[in-house]
């Protein structure tokens, strides 16, 4: 299928939102409760106020994880490069504990069991402009989410004459867990606790994971969901009340762990001592790191990766350094970094290593002026930060039901691909409004559109 063909699907679908019977919108009203008694909800409110799938053709999919397969096998080889090399771990940013747990060997061989990627497609081509080695959100919430909407009505009509395909991953995550486990050396059935931490002021949970939790039940998993205040360790046995913890699908990045609390933790204490099987492990903070981009972009690292990953590298991913006063290449061309940032604002954003925060907020370039640009560098150049070469966005247009009625708005849409043991297994899409001046945003179920 064409992008051509895509563009006219796209058009059919909303004709369909707005014909009879559907424009009185009874049926979105039935999806947005249906999203609610499902627990489909963040801090209560539905995940998704989109009334329209994402659609990718399925050669855009098959581009997309032949490409994210082989950037993750790249991401893979730094990672393991950086496990050998301090001055690499200095390089990327990694704080003296987590150099530490670094080195401990977590009882299995892979370095990220699920990961995302941060994915901007724009017709035959795409762009990644972040990693994420932590859990990946959305695997859940897209699945169910896509359930429902290919039941829809519009969406049943809209398949009569365009073929669709669901993507879910749960399945795919689930046999990660298990097969990291099993590699770690358990030989029952595993008993699965989803450790997270409780954010302060939140009244409402996320239900993303109680519904993962539900869904490992399901399959004859015990499973449950802590926080670490809960958890004890005794006689080699990691516990929470009376529950015992053979498997660990850990929800905590590792720094916002160790805010709170220190390495004598019981969680820390059953990992060293190998008593509990940890995923993702903390290996996997490495990559956490927005420098890892920077290693992955300078060739005088990567020269002698393989064809296919340095091929990956120099299509998929924009040029970044750790923002620092020093010289360094951009293409072919040697600069000095801070007067090559001051000097191309329109091009550059400025993104904290770790994630951002009020404290160290990113900075698009194009978005602010010399003087402000100029105080971001100072920002930047006094804490962790990387600069990365702007990444254009396309925005799609998308139906939005809110307060009882539609309204067409345009969207940027960050693909993120679901990657399990290396290999992309699933992908969801999440919503942001163009412009950043509305709080629209969600997850859009992600579907397939067959057809020549």
């Amino acid at each position: 299928m064409s992008i051509r063909q895509l563009n006219e699907a796209i058009s059919g679908y909303h004709k369909i939102l707005e014909s009879e019977p559907h424009r009185d919108l009874a049926w979105a009203e039935t999806l947005r409760e249906k999203m609610q008694s499902q627990g489909l909800t963040v801090s209560g409110r539905p995940i998704s106020p989109f009334l329209r799938p994402h659609f990718l053709t399925r050669k855009q999919y098959d581009h997309l994880v032949k490409a994210s397969d082989a950037l993750h096998s790249a991401i893979d080889r730094v990672k393991r490069m950086a496990l050998a090399d301090p001055a690499l771990q200095n390089r990327m940013g990694l704080l003296p504990a987590e150099k530490m747990l670094a080195q401990i060997d977590p009882g299995y061989s892979f370095l990220a069991v699920t990961s995302l990627l941060d994915t901007h497609i724009h017709n035959g081509s795409l762009q990644f402009v972040e990693y994420s080695a932590e859990s990946p959100a959305g695997v859940a919430y897209s699945e169910l989410l896509g359930d429902l909407f290919y039941e829809a009505a519009p969406v049943k009509q809209f398949r009569k004459t365009h073929p669709l395909s669901k993507i879910g991953g749960s399945k795919h995550f689930l046999q990660a867990l298990l097969k990291a486990y099993k590699e770690f050396g358990g030989k029952n059935k595993p008993n699965i606790a989803i450790v997270e931490l409780k954010q302060p002021f939140a009244t409402v949970d996320s239900t993303e994971y109680h519904l993962m939790a539900e869904q490992f039940r399901k399959l004859g998993y015990a499973a449950e969901i802590f926080y670490p205040d809960q958890l004890d360790y005794r006689n080699s046995q990691l516990k929470a009340g009376d529950f015992r913890i053979d498997l660990v699908y850990r929800r905590i990045p590792l720094q916002e762990f160790l805010i709170r609390y220190d390495l004598s933790h019981p969680l820390v204490r059953a990992y060293r001592e190998g008593s509990v099987c940890v995923v993702n492990s903390f290996r996997s903070e490495m990559a956490r790191k927005k420098a890892i981009f920077d290693l992955l972009t300078d060739d005088t690292v990567t020269a002698k990766f393989p064809a296919l990953e340095r091929k990956a590298i120099r299509e998929y991913l924009p040029w970044t350094r750790v923002v620092s006063p020093t010289a360094t290449t951009y293409g072919e061309t040697k600069i000095e970094l801070p007067e090559f940032i001051l000097r191309n604002r329109e091009k550059l954003v400025l993104k904290p290593n770790e994630d951002e925060s009020t404290n160290t907020p990113s900075v698009r370039g194009w978005e602010t002026d010399d003087a402000g640009w100029e105080r971001a560098l100072k920002v930047a150049s006094r804490n962790p930060y990387v600069v990365q070469e702007r990444v254009e966005e396309t925005p799609s247009t998308f139906p939005v039901y809110n307060w009882g009625s539609m309204e067409f708005r345009d969207m940027n849409v960050d693909v993120q691909p679901h990657v399990f043991l290396g290999k992309t297994q699933s992908c969801s899409s999440y919503l942001t409004a163009a412009g950043g001046f509305s709080s629209v945003a969600g997850l859009a179920p992600t579907f397939l559109l067959e057809g020549k």
